[in-house]
């Protein structure tokens, strides 16, 4: 299969490289520094379960110089979201397919919006990993992607897509309610991406922290509120669920702790602002998710650190 991977990030390198391992003829968008030392020296993963470097593969600057694909891996933040689906053209036929391996709720729908005629698939991914240096992505942990259709049927496109990640070693998982797996990630994006940015602390810290953990509850409540008025109900358990399931992550740095440490744009439009956005058109508050974007957007503000690698 032809796969082109849109945003050769942690993530995108990360599958991407997995999808190469495999066989499969890959091309990785990139920019900048990582770009140009991809181009050198191919991408390497180092990996608890083994490292990858793979060299037989295009890195590209874009699109453009590429040519029709199988399929798509759209990694990029969601703030690029827009500008990465107008770009996709010259890779799309009419079979080629979409996934979306992105943060937030409605980056397939602003795809969508732009290429309504693609089979485009929202996916969520359970993965720790980061930009160790440019052309190197480290991961330590996880590695699962969850995907499905918007309207929770699994057609032929779907099944195919889930056989290639399950035999290029990638666990997946077809949901036929997919939008409920995505509220479910942002329940706890919108809350630890945040608090860990603002208290400048990892996934352990925050647990370990009572006053902190009650911030990061106070948080999921707003978003199981913004989440019902899409028709997405999240039990309370799973708020529990949800605690629980960061205590095992150890030390672990949300990604947009690891953006702001290199200077990067932040994604609290799409896991905070989402949240505000819909609860103030039904007329209800969202104030620790206010005060999270607002604080948030102030951070981002400030000039951005030379180190920046995408």
């Amino acid at each position: 299969m032809r796969i082109a991977v849109i945003g050769t990030g942690a993530v995108g390198g990360y599958f991407g490289a997995k999808l190469a391992a495999a066989g499969h003829d890959l091309l990785f968008i990139a920019r900048g520094r990582h770009l140009e030392a991809l181009q050198a020296a191919g991408l390497r993963i180092l990996s608890p379960n083994g490292d990858l470097h793979i060299h037989k593969a295009d890195f590209l600057a874009s699109p453009a110089q590429a040519g029709v694909v199988d399929l798509v891996l759209f990694c990029v933040k969601s703030y690029d979201t827009q500008a990465a689906a107008e770009s996709l053209g010259p890779l799309l036929a009419e079979s080629t397919a979409i996934l979306s391996l992105q943060n937030g709720v409605d980056n397939p729908e602003k795809i969508a919006a732009v290429w309504r005629k693609q089979r485009i698939y929202p996916g969520v991914v359970y993965l720790g990993a980061e930009i160790y240096s440019p052309g190197v992505i480290r991961h330590s942990n996880g590695g699962k992607i969850v995907f499905g259709a918007p309207d929770g049927q699994a057609d032929e496109s779907a099944v195919c897509i889930e056989q290639v990640l399950s035999q290029a070693g990638i666990p997946c998982q077809l949901s036929a309610k997919i939008h409920e797996v995505q509220w479910s990630k942002l329940l706890w994006n919108a809350p630890f991406c945040a608090i860990s940015c603002l208290a400048r602390a990892d996934v352990k810290q925050i647990v370990d922290s009572v006053p902190l953990t009650q911030l990061a509850l106070d948080c999921m409540t707003e978003v199981q509120c913004a989440a019902q008025l899409r028709g997405v109900i999240l039990p309370r358990q799973l708020f529990d669920q949800t605690i629980e399931f960061s205590r095992g992550l150890g030390a672990f740095k949300p990604s947009m702790l690891q953006d702001l440490e290199t200077g990067k744009p932040l994604e609290y439009e799409a896991f905070n602002g989402m949240v505000v956005k819909l609860l103030q058109v039904s007329g209800k508050a969202a104030p620790i998710n206010q005060s999270f974007h607002s604080l948030l957007e102030h951070l981002d503000k400030r000039p951005r650190e030379s180190k920046k690698i995408t």
